[in-house]
């Protein structure tokens, strides 16, 4: 059995906020016990789907503390610290560990897009500063720049950096990784679990799995146990869903507007820039939600 440092299914959580806007830390807490509850393994909170653009530092502390007090003895705790300053980002490093996280995810620099050799420098003042394991998240379709295959294998040999959300789509880079490094390998691609699980990768951090983490589940015991065929058939029932959480409009948003149509959080609200959908793009989400059998 693969090594999995922060279990097989791990969920990018939403940060719940009230009409007004303001964190609501009592939705997170039920969130995240309902997330726990339905199967999730690890909560990543104020990654990009928690809006950490658009949250206060004193904010995700709040957040930080919150899930680890409603679900910190059930699950991994993973707080998203990533900026494209270093310098603040070991700040949040150390505030995440003060809030009780069990493990950071550390997202590439954007926007100001270092070198490969800025980025390893990056990752190490970072993990250097929180202590705790890591989790790389390699998405350069945000950020800019790739953890290059052999940034990655540099980075593996620090004692923190334990894992990769990994974005890129691309099976044959992260077979490099898994052949010469002992990083425990994430589909950051919902879509994407059963063939990451095939190669070698060890789950998924995921959106979809807000609302059908059973299902994602029941994909890796199948693939775990050897059949493949169960495992396929839960992919390809989930593909509906994953097009019309991931592909339609902004995950956060989409996500926020399924969980409040089910009854789990109690307000869609998302923070400027983002903006709740149409009313075309709500039904057509909400359609593919109920046709998944989510009601």
């Amino acid at each position: 059995m693969v090594a999995r440092p922060f279990g097989a299914l791990v969920t990018a959580m939403a940060t719940p906020f009230a009409a007004d806007g303001t964190v609501d830390l009592e939705a997170v807490a039920a969130l995240a016990e309902h997330l726990v509850d339905a199967g999730t393994e690890g909560l990543v909170v104020n990654g990009t789907t928690g809006e950490s653009p658009t949250t206060t530092d004193a904010e995700k502390a709040d957040v930080v503390r919150a899930v680890v007090a409603a679900v910190g003895e059930r699950a991994h705790v993973v707080a998203g610290v990533g900026t494209n300053d270093t310098a603040h980002s070991a700040e949040l490093a150390r505030q995440a560990v003060a809030a009780g996280a069990h493990g950071l995810l550390v997202v590439s620099p954007y926007y100001s897009r270092p070198s490969q050799e800025g980025l390893v420098a990056h990752v190490r003042a970072v993990a250097d500063a929180g202590g705790l394991p890591v989790m790389l998240y390699d998405i350069p379709g945000r950020t800019g720049v790739e953890f290059r295959t052999e940034t990655l294998l540099r980075l593996a040999e620090h004692p923190h950096v334990v894992a990769v959300k990994d974005a890129k789509g691309d099976l044959q880079a992260a077979t490099r990784v898994m052949s010469g490094s002992d990083l425990a390998m994430y589909s950051g691609d919902d879509g994407l679990l059963l063939p990451y699980l095939a190669v070698g990768g060890v789950g998924v951090v995921g959106v979809t799995t807000h609302l059908a983490a059973p299902a994602y589940a029941r994909m890796v015991a199948a693939h775990d146990a050897g059949d493949v065929a169960a495992a396929r058939e839960e992919h390809h029932a989930l593909q509906p869903l994953v097009d019309a959480v991931m592909t339609r409009m902004q995950g956060a948003v989409a996500v926020k507007v399924a969980l409040h149509a089910l009854g789990h959080v109690p307000s869609p609200r998302v923070r400027l820039p983002l903006v709740e959908p149409e009313a075309i793009e709500r039904e057509e989400l909400l359609a593919a939600v109920h046709a998944a059998g989510l009601t």
